[in-house]
Protein backbone atom coordinates (compact mmCIF):
# COMPACT_ATOMS: atom_id res chain seq x y z
CA UNK A 1 0.00 0.00 0.00
CA UNK A 2 1.30 3.45 -0.84
CA UNK A 3 0.14 6.96 -0.02
CA UNK A 4 -1.60 8.86 -2.77
CA UNK A 5 0.26 11.83 -4.16
CA UNK A 6 -2.21 14.31 -2.72
CA UNK A 7 -1.69 13.09 0.82
CA UNK A 8 2.06 13.12 0.31
CA UNK A 9 1.87 16.75 -0.75
CA UNK A 10 -0.11 17.65 2.36
CA UNK A 11 2.41 15.94 4.59
CA UNK A 12 5.25 17.84 2.96
CA UNK A 13 3.59 21.21 3.49
CA UNK A 14 2.87 20.74 7.19
CA UNK A 15 6.28 19.41 8.28
CA UNK A 16 8.23 22.09 10.17
CA UNK A 17 11.04 23.74 8.19
CA UNK A 18 13.78 22.20 10.36
CA UNK A 19 12.49 18.74 9.57
CA UNK A 20 12.89 19.16 5.80
CA UNK A 21 16.25 20.91 5.84
CA UNK A 22 17.86 17.70 4.62
CA UNK A 23 17.05 16.38 1.18
CA UNK A 24 15.22 13.08 1.16
CA UNK A 25 16.77 10.62 -1.23
CA UNK A 26 16.02 7.06 -2.30
CA UNK A 27 18.46 4.60 -0.77
CA UNK A 28 18.95 1.03 -1.98
CA UNK A 29 20.65 -1.89 -0.25
CA UNK A 30 21.40 -4.68 -2.68
CA UNK A 31 22.81 -6.76 0.19
CA UNK A 32 19.53 -6.66 2.13
CA UNK A 33 17.20 -6.44 -0.88
CA UNK A 34 15.29 -3.27 0.00
CA UNK A 35 14.95 0.35 -0.99
CA UNK A 36 13.43 3.31 0.87
CA UNK A 37 13.71 7.06 1.35
CA UNK A 38 16.02 8.55 3.98
CA UNK A 39 16.84 12.16 4.95
CA UNK A 40 20.35 11.98 3.53
CA UNK A 41 22.60 8.94 3.28
CA UNK A 42 22.03 6.59 6.24
CA UNK A 43 24.83 5.35 8.45
CA UNK A 44 25.21 1.56 8.64
CA UNK A 45 26.15 -0.46 11.71
CA UNK A 46 26.32 -4.18 12.47
CA UNK A 47 23.94 -5.88 14.89
CA UNK A 48 23.01 -9.32 16.21
CA UNK A 49 19.44 -10.58 16.59
CA UNK A 50 18.38 -13.55 18.69
CA UNK A 51 15.46 -15.23 16.98
CA UNK A 52 12.44 -16.59 18.84
CA UNK A 53 13.92 -20.10 18.78
CA UNK A 54 17.37 -18.99 19.92
CA UNK A 55 19.40 -18.52 16.73
CA UNK A 56 21.95 -15.70 16.85
CA UNK A 57 21.63 -13.96 13.49
CA UNK A 58 23.67 -11.13 12.03
CA UNK A 59 22.20 -7.98 10.57
CA UNK A 60 22.62 -4.32 9.75
CA UNK A 61 20.97 -1.16 11.04
CA UNK A 62 20.54 1.70 8.55
CA UNK A 63 19.86 4.96 10.39
CA UNK A 64 19.43 8.66 9.67
CA UNK A 65 18.23 11.70 11.57
CA UNK A 66 16.48 14.92 10.59
CA UNK A 67 16.20 17.39 13.43
CA UNK A 68 14.69 15.50 16.34
CA UNK A 69 13.21 12.79 14.11
CA UNK A 70 14.96 9.41 13.72
CA UNK A 71 14.61 6.85 10.96
CA UNK A 72 15.97 3.31 10.98
CA UNK A 73 15.74 0.12 8.96
CA UNK A 74 17.04 -3.04 10.65
CA UNK A 75 17.72 -5.96 8.30
CA UNK A 76 18.37 -9.38 9.86
CA UNK A 77 19.75 -12.22 7.74
CA UNK A 78 17.76 -15.41 8.35
CA UNK A 79 19.69 -17.45 5.76
CA UNK A 80 21.64 -19.48 8.39
CA UNK A 81 18.61 -20.23 10.59
CA UNK A 82 17.98 -23.76 9.24
CA UNK A 83 21.58 -24.84 9.80
CA UNK A 84 21.85 -23.20 13.23
CA UNK A 85 18.62 -24.62 14.65
CA UNK A 86 19.09 -28.06 13.09
CA UNK A 87 22.50 -28.38 14.74
CA UNK A 88 21.09 -27.02 17.98
CA UNK A 89 18.33 -29.63 17.95
CA UNK A 90 20.87 -32.41 17.44
CA UNK A 91 23.30 -31.36 20.16
CA UNK A 92 21.35 -29.43 22.79
CA UNK A 93 18.63 -31.85 23.77
CA UNK A 94 18.27 -35.18 25.51
CA UNK A 95 18.39 -38.37 23.51
CA UNK A 96 14.96 -39.27 22.06
CA UNK A 97 13.49 -35.91 23.10
CA UNK A 98 10.80 -34.48 20.84
CA UNK A 99 13.11 -31.67 19.76
CA UNK A 100 15.53 -34.26 18.38
CA UNK A 101 13.00 -36.60 16.77
CA UNK A 102 10.78 -34.16 14.91
CA UNK A 103 11.32 -34.19 11.17
CA UNK A 104 8.73 -31.83 9.68
CA UNK A 105 7.56 -28.68 11.48
CA UNK A 106 8.72 -29.65 14.97
CA UNK A 107 12.04 -30.81 16.38
CA UNK A 108 14.52 -30.57 13.53
CA UNK A 109 11.90 -28.58 11.65
CA UNK A 110 11.50 -25.84 14.26
CA UNK A 111 13.53 -23.51 12.06
CA UNK A 112 10.49 -23.30 9.78
CA UNK A 113 8.35 -21.97 12.61
CA UNK A 114 11.10 -19.50 13.45
CA UNK A 115 10.82 -18.15 9.91
CA UNK A 116 7.02 -18.23 9.84
CA UNK A 117 6.82 -16.33 13.11
CA UNK A 118 9.65 -13.88 12.51
CA UNK A 119 7.33 -10.94 11.75
CA UNK A 120 5.08 -11.70 14.73
CA UNK A 121 8.06 -12.08 17.06
CA UNK A 122 9.68 -8.81 15.92
CA UNK A 123 6.33 -7.06 16.33
CA UNK A 124 6.09 -8.33 19.89
CA UNK A 125 9.63 -7.12 20.66
CA UNK A 126 8.58 -3.61 19.59
CA UNK A 127 5.45 -3.78 21.75
CA UNK A 128 7.24 -4.87 24.92
CA UNK A 129 9.67 -1.95 25.04
CA UNK A 130 9.54 -0.15 28.41
CA UNK A 131 7.01 2.68 28.58
CA UNK A 132 5.56 1.99 25.12
CA UNK A 133 1.82 2.24 24.47
CA UNK A 134 0.49 0.63 21.30
CA UNK A 135 -2.11 2.91 19.72
CA UNK A 136 -2.70 0.98 16.51
CA UNK A 137 -1.66 -2.28 14.83
CA UNK A 138 -2.66 -3.58 11.43
CA UNK A 139 -1.77 -6.19 8.83
CA UNK A 140 -0.27 -4.61 5.76
CA UNK A 141 1.73 -5.28 2.63
CA UNK A 142 4.26 -3.30 0.65
CA UNK A 143 4.51 -4.26 -3.02
CA UNK A 144 2.64 -7.45 -2.03
CA UNK A 145 5.08 -8.49 0.73
CA UNK A 146 3.00 -9.21 3.84
CA UNK A 147 3.78 -7.68 7.21
CA UNK A 148 2.60 -5.64 10.20
CA UNK A 149 2.38 -1.94 10.92
CA UNK A 150 2.31 -0.42 14.41
CA UNK A 151 1.87 3.01 15.92
CA UNK A 152 3.55 3.45 19.29
CA UNK A 153 3.63 6.26 21.84
CA UNK A 154 6.90 6.22 23.76
CA UNK A 155 7.59 7.18 27.37
CA UNK A 156 8.85 10.65 26.30
CA UNK A 157 5.63 11.21 24.26
CA UNK A 158 7.46 10.81 20.97
CA UNK A 159 5.72 8.56 18.45
CA UNK A 160 7.15 5.63 16.53
CA UNK A 161 5.57 4.34 13.35
CA UNK A 162 6.99 0.88 12.73
CA UNK A 163 6.65 -1.72 9.99
CA UNK A 164 7.85 -5.33 10.02
CA UNK A 165 8.25 -7.49 6.92
CA UNK A 166 10.11 -10.59 5.77
CA UNK A 167 11.53 -10.82 2.25
CA UNK A 168 14.18 -13.03 0.64
CA UNK A 169 15.71 -14.31 3.89
CA UNK A 170 15.63 -10.86 5.49
CA UNK A 171 13.57 -9.67 8.45
CA UNK A 172 13.02 -5.95 7.87
CA UNK A 173 12.09 -3.68 10.80
CA UNK A 174 11.37 -0.10 9.80
CA UNK A 175 10.98 2.64 12.42
CA UNK A 176 10.25 6.34 12.07
CA UNK A 177 10.21 8.22 15.39
CA UNK A 178 9.04 11.84 15.63
CA UNK A 179 8.61 14.22 18.60
CA UNK A 180 5.24 14.79 20.21
CA UNK A 181 3.08 16.99 17.99
CA UNK A 182 4.97 16.31 14.77
CA UNK A 183 3.24 14.81 11.70
CA UNK A 184 3.57 11.06 11.31
CA UNK A 185 6.51 9.88 9.12
CA UNK A 186 4.23 8.52 6.43
CA UNK A 187 6.53 9.31 3.53
CA UNK A 188 9.27 7.22 5.13
CA UNK A 189 7.02 4.32 6.08
CA UNK A 190 5.37 4.12 2.67
CA UNK A 191 8.60 4.35 0.64
CA UNK A 192 9.73 0.77 1.29
CA UNK A 193 10.36 -1.34 -1.79
CA UNK A 194 12.02 -4.65 -2.66
CA UNK A 195 14.97 -5.71 -4.78
CA UNK A 196 15.89 -9.03 -6.37
CA UNK A 197 19.38 -10.57 -6.42
CA UNK A 198 20.41 -8.27 -9.29
CA UNK A 199 19.32 -5.11 -7.50
CA UNK A 200 16.22 -4.68 -9.69
CA UNK A 201 12.98 -3.52 -8.08
CA UNK A 202 10.23 -6.13 -7.80
CA UNK A 203 6.49 -6.23 -7.15
CA UNK A 204 4.81 -9.61 -6.80
CA UNK A 205 1.69 -10.93 -8.52
CA UNK A 206 0.15 -12.06 -5.23
CA UNK A 207 0.94 -11.74 -1.54
CA UNK A 208 4.39 -12.95 -0.46
CA UNK A 209 4.41 -14.67 2.96
CA UNK A 210 7.38 -15.82 5.02
CA UNK A 211 6.70 -19.56 4.94
CA UNK A 212 9.41 -22.00 3.78
CA UNK A 213 6.79 -24.39 2.39
CA UNK A 214 4.95 -21.83 0.24
CA UNK A 215 5.79 -21.35 -3.39
CA UNK A 216 7.38 -17.97 -4.03
CA UNK A 217 4.99 -15.74 -6.02
CA UNK A 218 5.94 -14.61 -9.49
CA UNK A 219 7.13 -11.05 -10.06
CA UNK A 220 4.83 -8.87 -12.10
CA UNK A 221 6.01 -8.63 -15.69
CA UNK A 222 8.10 -11.80 -15.46
CA UNK A 223 7.37 -15.47 -16.17
CA UNK A 224 6.25 -17.57 -13.21
CA UNK A 225 9.01 -19.58 -11.48
CA UNK A 226 9.61 -22.91 -13.22
CA UNK A 227 9.86 -24.77 -9.91
CA UNK A 228 8.86 -24.37 -6.28
CA UNK A 229 11.07 -21.65 -4.80
CA UNK A 230 9.38 -21.51 -1.43
CA UNK A 231 12.39 -22.83 0.48
CA UNK A 232 14.17 -19.75 1.74
CA UNK A 233 17.11 -21.14 3.66
CA UNK A 234 20.65 -21.05 2.36
CA UNK A 235 21.76 -24.16 0.40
Amino acid sequence: MRLIQGLAAVLITVVPTAAVAQDWTEFASREDRFTCNFPGKPSVSETTWKSEYGADLKGRVYSAQSGQSRYTVTAIDYSPVEKILTEKAKTACAVAAETCRGVTDTGLGYWKNDVRGAVTYATWKLMERPGVKVTHMMWNFMDLVAGQQLQLTNADRSRTFASVYFHENRLIIMEGTVPDGYPEPGLFQQSLGWLDETGTGVRYQFVYYSDPDLKKPAVRGRPAPAQDQGRISAP
